[in-house]
């Protein structure tokens, strides 16, 4: 939820922000009414309950002939407080849904538009001069990394077995990342992949993609797209010590995806598939050092892909292809050589104090007073990393050249078509 203060202070940066993204700023002055309508509300009843209570007082010292005319006061304004306490309900309900109803305010220099309006910041490597390039599934086949038809005949389109090598790539993957992220004093944690609604709506992720995600109804529970979604819960409702700096993790986990709407895009292969794996960075820290850590998951973003050896491009997506808990995003975009284009890796959102005010994840400013933490994700691998792995590397012969980094873990530095 966005900051109140804010919103009461500066409703226009609010208003442009909505804008920006492309969203309703009508909504602004809906959560202004409803936040003026709550505290009526609550003024009204507590002003009320004092009544009450001044009458009680006075009952208990009234003369006995007194007393009738003072109860049956007392009692009209019991009636009063109830109404009144159902008002401030209703309106304490109004308000929270007007508060929920608003994305998180962009920071400053983030892209207005939509999807195509991202802004490139930075390019590193050259793409590889392949002639016929094979895409990653006639390549994944044909080397025995990569089952399609058998993950369709388990558990429908776009599921799949990785196979042999395509095992140990996407787990060196994985342990690459881990081990990255301990360097880097990231602590590592395997969260559980279902959590409660209250943990899902606090991160953000039901609200516009709400369609994306599986839900278990029998259970009233929800299976994660990202680690950042439990992770994101792991300190709700409590006052963290960030003293002596941010607390930093990193989640290991599978990721489930419902792909709702995507129908006939990516259809092939591994990009869009409703089940893989990923490790997720996840950072929680005191507001003025969020755009510090932003940066620093950036910059571990690109360590991982200068391990995979491929050429990137990383872009600040615009305000209108944000979540709506992020204020700002950027993209690590590989190349793809069969689509002759860029396509995203990594994602790091600083999600500001969003997250953390739903959750009421809190620390102690310097005076002692409780502060709404700043929250913020970052991708350090996943399963459609193989990708970008197997299209660059492809060799003339239909092999596949294993980066150094993974020969290690896949035990071989060349992957040959099998015979």
């Amino acid at each position: 939820m966005i900051d109140l203060k804010l919103l009461r202070e500066n409703p226009d940066a609010v208003r442009a922000s909505q804008r920006a993204r492309g969203e309703d700023p009508s909504l602004v002055d809906k959560l202004l009414d409803a936040d003026a309508a709550r505290r009526a509300a609550v003024s009204a009843a507590d002003n009320l309950r004092a009544e009450q209570k001044a009458a009680s007082k006075k009952v208990g010292k009234a003369a006995p002939e007194e007393r009738p005319a003072l109860l049956e006061q007392a009692k009209a304004l019991a009636e009063k407080v109830r109404a009144a306490e159902a008002d401030q309900a209703e309106a304490e309900k109004a308000f929270t849904a007007a508060h929920m109803a608003i994305s998180n305010v962009i920071i400053d220099g983030v892209p207005a538009g939509g999807e195509d309006d991202f802004v490139v910041l930075d390019t590193v490597g050259e793409p590889p001069r392949i002639d016929n390039p094979k895409d990653h599934v006639e390549l994944g086949e044909s080397l025995g990394l990569i089952d399609l038809e058998r993950g369709a005949k388990v558990s429908g389109a776009r599921f799949y077995f990785l196979t042999g090598a395509g095992a140990l790539l996407q787990l060196g993957l994985m342990q690459l990342a881990a081990r990255l992220a301990t360097d880097n004093g990231f602590t590592l944690l395997i969260p559980p992949v279902l959590v409660r609604p209250e943990v899902m709506s606090g991160t953000g992720f039901l609200g516009a993609h709400a369609e994306e995600v599986y839900r278990l109804e029998a259970d009233d529970m929800y299976l994660v797209g990202t680690s950042e979604v439990p992770l994101a819960g792991y300190h709700a409702d409590e006052i963290i010590d960030l003293s002596d700096g941010p607390r930093r993790y990193a989640g290991w986990s599978s990721c489930f995806r419902r792909e709702a709407g995507s129908h006939g895009k990516d259809t092939r292969g591994i990009i869009r598939v409703h089940q893989f794996d990923k490790v997720e960075g996840f950072v929680f820290c005191k507001p003025e050092e969020a755009e510090a850590e932003h940066e620093r998951l950036l910059n571990l973003q690109r360590e991982m892909l200068a391990k995979i050896e491929v050429p990137y491009r990383v872009i600040d997506i615009a305000a209108g292809d944000l979540g709506s808990s992020a204020a700002r995003k950027y993209d690590c975009e590989a190349w793809i050589p069969t689509q002759q284009t860029y396509r995203e890796l990594t994602s790091t959102s600083n999600c500001t104090t969003f997250q953390a005010r739903r959750l009421s994840t809190r620390y102690r400013d310097e005076n002692g007073k409780p502060q709404i933490a700043a929250t913020l994700n970052g991708t350090l691998a996943t399963t459609r990393w193989l990708v970008a792995i197997l299209e660059n590397h492809q060799q003339p012969d239909g092999s596949v050249r294993v980066p150094a980094a993974l020969v290690p873990f896949v035990g071989a530095e060349v992957l040959s078509p099998k015979k």
